[in-house]
C-alpha cells in the first residue's frame, strides 16, 4: 500500500496548499489495481450521493425545526457539486468496484433537473441506481424519473396515521400525499418499493403493525429503522429506541414470520417472510446490532466531501481536486487510499457517551 498520500491534508482547515501537495502526491502514486479492501477486509460496493442538504420536512429525528429554522445557512449553490462534478466521481467509483449508487439529500427531488442526473448516472453502465425519497414531491415525478433511468425507489414514511405523520414530519404534510406518490412510483415500474420507516419510542411506535398490514402482500418492502444517533441535534437517548428484536416480534405475533437470507453480503436490512408467502419485511438494526463487519458503503455529500461512515465526525474533500484541472486517475488513487485505510466501526463501539461526539448531519451526508 502507498504511503506517499497524506490523507490528513483532506481533512485540513486551511486546504488551500495542503490539497495541492496532496494532488501532486497523488498522480505520481501507483496505479490502483486490484479489488479495494478497508483496513478491515470490507470491499467498496455501495456509493451513497446527496444531491442537496436542503429538504422540505423536518423529520425529528433528522432535521428538527429548532435547529434548522428559516435562518439555516444551507449550503450556496456555487459550493454544491454540479451534475457534471457528481457524473465524474461517481465513474471513478464504479471504475473501483461500486455496483450500487443511491441518490439522497436532504430531499433529492428538490435539486432542480435531477433527472438529468441520473440519466448520465445510467450512463456509467450496469450500476443498481436507486434514489430515497420522502415523496412529497413523487406523484409527479416518478414517471420522468424511470424514464431517465432510476431503477428503483426508498420512501420514508414513518406512519399510517395522518396526525402522527403530521407530528414527524414537523410540516403538516399529509399522509395521504406520500401514498400517492408511492402508488405512482408502483405505476411507473419503480419497483420493489422500500418503504422506510424510522420507528421512535413513544411517537410512532403504535403504528408498526398498521404499516406491516397495509403492506403485506402489495409487493412493496417495508423496512423499520431503529432511531440513531446520527449528527448531534435530534435529541437521541437509548429509552427511544424501540429495539429491531421487539419490532419482529410484535409483527410476528399477529403474522408470523421467518428469517431470509440476505439478498448480498453487506445488505444493511436483516430479511424477515410472512410464512404465509405475503412478502417480506426488513429491520435495520445499527443500535442493538451493529452490522459495521459487512459496511461497504461510501458516502459523498453535496459539497464533494467522501465520507466513509454514516457517524462520521468529517470527510476527505474531493472537490478541491475534482475542480483543480487533476484527472480521473490521480481521483481513483485518491479514493483508493482513502478507502484502503478506512477502519470505521462506530456501531460496535458505540457507548452511552460515543452519542455526544460531535458528528456530521444526516441531511448533509444522506441516511
Amino acid at each position: 500500500m502507498a504511503t506517499i498520500i497524506p490523507l490528513a491534508d483532506l481533512r485540513a482547515p486551511d486546504r488551500t496548499d495542503a490539497l495541492a501537495a496532496f494532488a501532486r502526491e497523488a498522480a505520481l502514486a501507483p496505479a490502483v489495481g486490484g479489488a479495494l479492501a478497508d483496513a478491515r477486509g470490507r470491499g467498496l460496493h455501495d456509493l451513497r450521493i446527496s444531491v442537496t442538504d436542503r429538504c422540505n420536512f423536518r423529520c425529528v429525528y433528522c432535521m428538527p425545526k429548532d435547529v434548522f429554522g428559516r435562518d439555516y445557512p444551507f449550503l450556496a449553490h456555487a459550493d454544491l457539486l454540479s451534475f457534471e462534478e457528481i457524473a465524474r466521481v461517481a465513474r471513478v467509483f464504479v471504475d473501483l468496484g461500486v455496483r450500487k449508487i443511491r441518490l439522497t439529500g436532504g430531499e433529492p427531488l428538490l435539486r432542480k433537473n435531477v433527472e438529468r442526473l441520473i440519466a448520465m448516472l445510467r450512463a456509467l453502465g450496469d450500476v443498481d441506481l436507486t434514489l430515497t425519497t420522502n415523496g412529497a414531491l413523487l406523484a409527479r415525478k416518478a414517471a420522468d424519473l424511470r424514464a431517465a433511468g432510476l431503477s428503483r425507489i426508498t420512501v420514508s414514511l414513518d406512519s399510517l396515521d395522518d396526525a402522527t405523520f403530521r407530528a414527524m414530519n414537523d410540516v403538516d404534510f399529509p399522509v395521504a400525499r406520500v401514498l400517492e406518490g408511492i402508488d405512482a412510483a408502483a405505476a411507473a415500474g419503480l419497483a420493489p418499493i422500500k418503504i422506510n420507516m424510522v420507528v421512535k419510542r413513544g411517537m410512532n411506535e403504535a403504528s408498526i403493525l398498521p404499516m406491516a398490514r397495509r403492506f403485506k402482500g402489495s409487493g412493496h418492502i417495508v423496512r423499520f429503522i431503529e432511531f440513531m444517533d446520527v449528527g448531534a441535534t435530534n435529541g437521541w437517548r437509548m429509552d427511544d429506541v424501540v429495539p429491531a428484536a421487539e419490532i419482529v416480534r410484535t409483527i410476528g405475533a399477529q403474522m408470523p414470520l421467518v428469517p431470509a437470507d440476505p439478498n448480498y453480503e453487506g445488505e444493511v436490512a436483516e430479511r424477515w417472510r410472512y410464512a404465509d408467502g405475503g412478502g417480506e419485511i426488513g429491520v435495520i438494526a445499527s443500535v442493538t446490532q451493529a452490522f459495521c463487519r459487512d459496511c461497504t458503503r461510501a458516502r459523498l455529500s453535496t459539497d464533494g466531501k467522501v465520507y466513509t461512515c454514516l457517524f462520521a465526525t468529517d470527510g476527505y474533500d474531493l472537490r478541491t481536486l475534482v475542480r483543480g484541472g487533476f484527472d480521473d486517475a490521480a481521483l481513483a488513487r485518491a479514493v483508493a487510499a482513502i478507502w484502503r485505510r478506512r477502519d470505521d466501526r462506530y456501531s460496535e463501539i458505540r457507548t452511552a457517551d460515543t452519542p455526544r461526539t460531535p458528528k456530521v448531519e444526516m441531511s448533509y451526508i444522506g441516511g
